[in-house]
C-alpha cells in the first residue's frame, strides 16, 4: 500500500528494466478497493510493447460490471499498447462488461480517432467525471 496525498493506493504492477534494457515504467494502480461496481485503474507512464503483461494481469483481475483506466498518467501509447486496449474492450464487451477512459490526453485521442477506436469507448475528461456520469446512469 502506498499512500499519496491521504490516498491509499494499492500497487499492482510496476515495471523498469527488462532484458537488460531500460525503458520508461509502467505503474497500475488501484485507488480505492470498490467504486460502486466499478473497478478503477489509474495508469502512469507509457503503454507500451515492453510493459503489457503487467497491464494485461491487472486487467483480468478486475471482475467488475465496469471498469475504468484512468491515463491522466500515460503521454503515449504505441501500436501494442493500442492493441491491448482494444482487446481488453473485446474480450470485456463479449461478457458483458464496460470499459471506459479517463484522462486522455490528445495525442492518445488522436490516435484513437484516426484507427476509428475512438467509437468502442465511453470516454471522459476525468477520473470525477466518469464516476459522476456512470453513478447517474442518464449521463453516460
Amino acid at each position: 500500500m502506498v499512500f499519496e496525498n491521504g490516498v491509499v493506493f494499492e500497487r499492482i504492477a510496476s515495471l523498469g528494466l527488462q532484458s537488460g534494457m531500460e525503458f520508461e515504467r509502467l505503474e497500475v494502480e488501484r485507488p480505492f478497493r470498490d467504486a460502486g461496481g466499478r473497478g478503477v485503474l489509474l495508469l502512469r507512464g507509457p503503454l507500451v510493447n515492453e510493459n503489457l503483461p503487467d497491464f494485461q494481469n491487472a486487467i483480468r483481475r478486475e471482475n467488475v460490471p465496469t471498469i475504468i483506466l484512468d491515463l491522466t498518467g500515460v503521454p503515449y501509447i504505441d501500436s501494442a499498447g493500442l492493441g491491448s486496449l482494444v482487446s481488453t474492450y473485446v474480450s470485456r464487451h463479449k461478457s458483458g462488461q464496460r470499459t471506459v477512459l479517463t484522462g486522455v490526453n490528445a495525442r492518445i485521442i488522436h490516435l484513437l480517432e484516426i484507427t476509428r477506436m475512438a467509437q468502442l469507448f465511453a470516454i471522459f475528461p476525468s477520473l470525477a467525471d466518469a464516476l459522476d456520469a456512470l453513478s447517474n446512469p442518464g449521463r453516460a
